[in-house]
């Protein structure tokens, strides 16, 4: 049924921040790609088809001695300034609008690496310090 009045309370997060359990044996570093894992963990930034991007980490945590969740990491979603990767892999100012993919927890490519790569989000800008994508 369409909308008779409005919606409050349904737009964007203030400060667009969240917070997700850690999976056992991950270290996460402030600025670095968190993604949650097929068991629903965060973890960093890797190359992988199974993993779905969820911002960047706010702080470091460590949970190389911890079991599956035993902490959280504030993640915050929005526009953020990643290395690019190299060769047939390098973002262009003509990608700006494509996705990009992850590659490790601080640089993202062009392609999925022939299926082997997760999406990490939009490409905004491109500029000689680095991709800034959208999550």
């Amino acid at each position: 049924m369409p909308l008779t009045q409005d919606r409050i309370g349904t737009f964007e997060r203030q400060n667009k921040q969240f917070s997700f359990p850690v999976k056992t044996g991950v270290k996460l570093y402030a600025g670095g790609i968190v993604v949650i894992d097929a068991a629903g963990y965060a973890t960093k930034g890797a190359v992988a088809t199974t993993l779905k991007c969820v911002g960047v980490a706010e702080e470091l945590v460590d949970n190389t001695g911890g079991a599956d969740g035993a902490v959280n990491v504030p993640v915050r979603r929005g526009l953020f300034k990643f290395k690019n990767s190299s060769a047939g892999d390098l973002i262009a100012r003509t990608d700006i609008g494509a996705d990009c993919y992850i590659v490790d927890d601080e640089t993202v490519a062009k392609t999925n690496g022939t299926s082997t790569r997760s999406v990490a989000g939009k490409i905004r800008d491109v500029d000689a310090g680095g991709v800034w994508v959208e999550i």
